[in-house]
């Protein structure tokens, strides 16, 4: 009895907890799905919350017509209990209702998931591709194309330091997209399955390898709205966050402007700088944190056998063009990915003078004759 007490008044509180899409208590929000910031986001609420509602009335009775029969009907006011099956009326009640109950829920259900996949009248298509472990976007009327990665630094994640509020959810380039559009998205995958989920957008959708699969989202709100891939996808799962920076069109214009064609071009050409020793061994100890430290450790000792170690490595200690070609295109069949299309010649270029030079693999190298420092145009001469 007790434990019949306790469900119903659980469930009652769970009906009152959930009830308002706007509730001042951040508590009570994060005990329900959001209501988000798109029509579609609002769409996908209320029936969520119709399909709870139904649930809530159907415990309700349920439990009402369970308390009441142990109460009025208890053994110890002598009751006796009542033998009987093949009840063709009550047969026809249990079937029909519950099948009721489901067309009821299932044709606004459909009409929200058509509405999910109709992708028709966007105004900006955005190819989204998912990599072990970050996103890539790419603009497909506007010529903008980018990565965007974990930027949450690594003290953070090892313990060393406090955790601020976006931990784990920063991005050091978001996906900008304007207010007041319908924005298709292409989501697919280049090695595993992931998922692109943006709780306050109302999509999550399945990024799949060879695979394209369509969505889209309209933010009716500018502002900064965050999500994960929704999908395991390997050991570093957890650090391939999604970020969505909403501005008005007036802004992305100028974005838009600012990172397409010629833009970018000319910022490419000035990458291709030689660089001093000095600066480059200085920038690549945090672009390898940032790069390849999830895999091969900020330590260089890898996690063997997926990912081996790179001190004292005889590729890292090895000829340069050989790590070079490497890093460029990566090892088919393993968890070495291609970088080439990834990172520009000056982030490649610190990043692999800094392995070359850091866990004693300098002395390695010297003795063997091979170069220690990469410039930008090594790099650029391997990627042609």
């Amino acid at each position: 009895m007790r434990l019949i007490f306790t469900r119903l008044f659980l469930l009652i509180s769970g009906l009152l907890l959930m009830t308002d899409a706007n509730a001042a208590s951040p508590y009570l929000n994060n005990l329900n799905m959001p209501y988000g910031v798109s029509p579609l986001s609002h769409q996908i609420y209320w029936l969520h919350m119709a399909g709870f509602y139904v649930c809530c009335v159907i415990g309700v009775l349920v439990f009402g017509v369970l308390i009441y029969s142990l109460i009025k009907f208890r053994k110890s006011k002598g009751a006796q209990a009542v033998h009987f099956h093949e009840h063709l009326g009550i047969e026809i009640i249990w079937t029909v209702i519950p099948f009721l109950i489901l067309v009821a829920l299932a044709v606004p259900a459909t009409i929200v998931l058509a509405h999910i996949h109709n992708t028709d009248n966007s105004g900006l298509t955005v190819k989204i591709t998912g990599y072990q472990w970050k996103w890539k976007y790419e603009y497909l009327d506007q010529g903008v194309s980018f990565f965007s990665n974990l930027s949450t630094p690594q003290d953070q994640i090892s313990g060393d330091a406090p955790k601020d509020a976006n931990f784990l959810l920063e991005v050091d380039h978001p996906m900008v997209v304007p207010v007041d559009t319908k924005v298709r998205l292409l989501v697919t995958a280049d090695d595993v399955i992931h998922a692109w989920w943006v709780p306050e957008l109302g999509v999550k959708q399945d990024a799949i390898p060879g695979y394209i699969n369509e969505n889209w989202i309209y933010v009716t709100k500018p502002g900064t709205y965050r999500g994960q891939c929704g999908e395991l996808c390997g050991v570093n799962h957890a650090f391939m966050p999604i970020v969505v920076k909403a501005v008005s069109k007036a802004d992305f214009a100028k974005w838009v402007a600012a990172h397409q064609g010629g833009a970018v071009a000319a910022a490419q050409q000035a990458l291709l700088k030689p660089q001093p020793a000095a600066d480059l061994l200085k920038a690549g100890e945090p672009l390898y944190i940032k790069n390849c430290a999830m895999c091969h450790q900020p330590n260089g000792q890898g996690l063997p056998p997926t990912f081996p170690a790179l001190q004292g490595s005889h590729i890292v200690t090895g000829p340069a063009v050989g790590q070079i070609n490497m890093v460029l295109k990566g090892v088919p069949g393993t968890a070495m990915q291609a970088f080439g299309d990834q990172l520009d010649a000056r982030t490649l270029a610190a990043i692999i003078s800094y392995t070359r030079n850091a866990w004693g693999n300098d002395a390695l190298n010297k003795k063997n004759g091979n170069a220690i420092i990469v410039q930008p145009t090594d790099i650029e001469a391997q990627n042609k």
